[in-house]
């Protein structure tokens, strides 16, 4: 049986299960992608399904960091609007 480890959120660093959280993925070609689906091959990064963690990663740019390659702010207005669109699902 495979080991469960917690990932680490960029925006809050707490430690959750990855299934409560959305991967961010750097291709070995340099473009940063969501990857919902948690199998793009390269180096990822965690953040929770939550606004406030997408904010804060924002506001201290930490997924560049985590990533190392700069993030452009398409890719965390997308983010947002994914988790906004998912926690509206949720809702309704």
């Amino acid at each position: 049986m495979k080991r469960q480890r917690p990932r680490t959120c960029v925006g809050c660093r707490e430690e959750s299960p990855r299934r409560e959280m959305v991967r961010i993925a750097r291709k070995p070609d340099g473009d940063v992608v969501i990857d919902p689906s948690g199998r793009v091959p390269g180096r990822g990064a965690y953040v929770c399904a939550r606004e406030e963690c997408v904010r804060e990663a924002r506001k201290r740019d930490a997924l560049s960091r985590a990533l190392k390659v700069r993030v452009p702010s398409e890719v965390y207005d997308a983010l947002l609007e994914m988790i906004i669109e998912r926690s509206g699902e949720a809702e309704g």
